[in-house]
């Protein structure tokens, strides 16, 4: 059986001790991120704290869930299934409720919540990168994307989240 480069490059990055550290922050991680969950919170507690401008925090939370879903869809139609769904040398240390893997959802919503809130609190943005780059490359160690997943789950959260803030600001 032949492992294509993406399966190989998750392979040796989950061969790592970087990568193998990581594992319990990935996790942790992706639980916030699971079905744009934290992101929603986040953006419900912005309009809280920041109410003059409670319905942009809103709208630009709808934007997070446009995202994830939008990602959603997509997968429904491409249909490739995750790194391990066929039990090869990727270990697989998380669960999904889906079999599919593109987009990456996870980096979709990430993405779109780092564009839309930082609109919001700039001086964020650094923070709001590295978690990004951090959701990305936590999907990949735990098993769950391949790294065309991630980028084109980046894509998706540019997407919706840049028109969200030209349109809000």
């Amino acid at each position: 059986m032949t492992t294509s480069p993406e399966t190989a490059f998750i392979v040796r990055v989950q061969a790592t001790p970087l990568a193998r550290g990581l594992v319990a922050p990935a996790k942790a991680l992706s639980f916030i991120g699971e079905h744009a969950a934290g992101w929603v919170v986040l953006g419900v507690i912005g309009a809280l704290i920041d109410a003059p401008h409670a319905w942009a925090w809103l709208w630009s939370t709808l934007a997070v869930v446009v995202a994830h879903g939008l990602s959603i869809v997509i997968k429904r139609i491409v249909r490739r299934p995750r790194p391990g769904a066929s039990g090869g040398p990727v270990t697989v240390y998380a669960t999904a409720p889906s079999k599919l893997s593109f987009p990456s959802s996870h980096a979709s919503s990430t993405m779109a919540a780092a564009v839309v809130f930082t609109a919001f609190v700039p001086w964020l943005w650094p923070a709001a990168v590295i978690v990004v780059l951090f959701m990305g490359v936590s999907r990949v160690i735990l098993g769950m994307h391949y790294p065309t997943d991630v980028l084109a789950g980046y894509l998706i959260g540019l997407i919706v989240g840049v028109p969200t803030v030209l349109l809000l600001h």
